[in-house]
Order: C-alpha cells, then structure tokens, then sequence
C-alpha cells in the first residue's frame, strides 16, 4: 500500500549545511575547501576508515538526494561503522534507515529503526523514527485475499505514533492511515464473508459479516455487510431477522445501492419510487430507535 508521494526528509537532514558548516573546523582544521571536495569525490567511491565522518554524511546525503539509495546506505553504515562516536554516527543511523525504506528493504529498515529508537529515544528526531517505523509495516499491507497480520502490526505501529507524539504531523497522517488500515482489514472479512455464503457456510459468513458491522462500524464496508446478513437470513427463512436488518441498513444509508437491493429482496414486485421507500424503512424499524 505505498502512497504516492514518499515521507520527506526528517528535520535533521534540513540541517546539514550548518551541521557541516559546525563540525568541519574541528574535524578538519585547515583543509582547503577544494581538499574538502576532492575527499567527497573520494567518499564516492570508497568508505574506508580513511574518510572523516562529515565527507562521508555529506556523500550519503548527496546519493540520497540523487536517489542512489543502496550506496547512501552504503556510506552511512560507513560513519557509524568508522566513526561510531562522531558526532555524525547517531543521525547515519536514521538516515541509513529512510535509505532502506527507500529500497523496499523493509525488514533492514525496520531493524535499523527498532535499534535507533531502543538507543536513543530522547532525540531530536525520534517522532519521525517511529513515524518511518509505522510506514515500513503500513506499505507491506497485503490485498484482502491474503493473511492481515501486517495490516494489525501496521495499525498497531501509527496508533504508537499516534499516542506518543499527538501534536505533530506525523500523528495527523498516521490517524488518516489507521482508517485506511481499518477499511482494508473490513474489506478481508468481507472477502471472507462472501467465500462462505456462496458456498452456504450460512454461520461462518454471519460471523464475518457482524464483525464488520459491530467492529468497523466507520468503514465504507457496513452497508454491504449489512445487505449479506438481510440475503442470508432470508436464504434460512428468517424473515423478522431479515426486515430488522434491513431496517437498520435503511435508517442509516438511505441512499445507499444496497439498501435499494435488500428493499427489493422483501417486497414483492418492489418498484415504489425513492420516497416512498423510506417510509416502508420506518414501518419495518418499529422500535428499534
């Protein structure tokens, strides 16, 4: 499930001129800009121990932005293998991990974050760590055919981001992603629902289809779900049953196909026009609201 438009860089890497502009001077006191350029030219094409740890941020920073994501990681793993207590080795590491994510490396990036987070949880930038987290399961969500666990282990992620950082855009967009999270899992129980009523598991496919009616209550899912209960409670003959759950169908998505549908399925030759159809909805909910 990727969105079209990938997550921007955190913060952090908006701020590497001045990190650069900061950490040259002490790092390479006197070294002529044009040496500076000849050592990231060489970062390019080497990551040894011999490249200090702000030409080779500054290479893996160009080979994200030239979208040269293998090698950015390549040279990010460098800093922090190289350089693990520079200045530069905490923010590699994140950056190491938006570069997998870029790749579709998703258990990579996902290793990499759990270990960013487990280290250092008071940075600057820990709302975007899990934020990225949340995304790596978010974009492996399956089609309903298939098993949903990593569309619960998604929910479970941006409802994270959610709860600890609820003022950041981050937790916006993550509460936009539960709900098309939530949709896709409603859309499984439907896919499931509909396999056994065509093969009149009559029982197993009430059961998926209350489920969607009682747990995804916000889905654009319900109105179908409701309209499968109406068919199989008319297909066992149970007709109170039936009206009733047309009633709620018809009281809460008036305009609705399916309601159209399940009005058709009890009356007889039914071809009242749109406003006498509420009516007929209201007769059938007696006290129900």
């Amino acid at each position: 499930m990727r969105p079209a438009n990938r997550p921007p860089f955190p913060a952090l890497f908006r701020r590497l001129p001045l990190i650069l502009a900061l950490a040259l001077p002490v790092a390479a006191c006197g070294t002529a800009w044009d040496g500076r350029q000849s050592s990231l030219g060489a970062a390019r094409t080497a990551t040894g121990a011999d490249q200090s740890p702000e030409v080779l941020y500054a290479a893996g920073m160009e080979a994200l932005e030239g979208q040269q994501y293998a090698r950015a990681v390549e040279l990010f793993d460098a800093v922090e293998r190289e350089h693990p207590y520079s200045a530069f080795a905490t923010n590699a590491k994140l950056m190491s991990a938006y570069g997998e994510y870029m790749r579709n490396r998703y258990t990579e990036a996902l290793g990499a974050l759990d270990r960013f987070i487990q280290l250092h949880p008071a940075h600057r930038d820990i709302a975007y760590a899990y934020y990225l987290r949340a995304l790596c399961f978010y974009e492996q969500i399956n089609d309903t055919q298939r098993d949903q666990r990593t569309t619960e282990q998604a929910m479970a992620a941006l409802q994270e981001v959610g709860n600890r950082f609820p003022n950041t855009p981050y937790a916006r967009d993550a509460r936009l992603k539960i709900d098309l999270a939530r949709d896709h899992l409603a859309g499984r129980e439907m896919s499931v629902g509909r396999f056994y009523q065509n093969r009149k598991l009559y029982v197993a496919a009430i059961g998926r289809f209350r489920r969607v009616v009682d747990e995804y209550q916000t889905t654009n899912h319900v109105p179908e779900a409701l309209h499968r209960l109406t068919e199989i409670y008319v297909a066992l003959g149970l007709t109170e049953e039936a009206r009733r759950t047309a009633s709620v169908l018809g009281h809460n998505y008036p305009g609705s196909p399916w309601y159209q549908d399940s009005y058709a399925l009890l009356v007889d030759g039914a071809e009242a026009t749109e406003d006498e159809r509420p009516g007929f909805f209201r007769r059938m909910l007696g006290g129900l609201f």
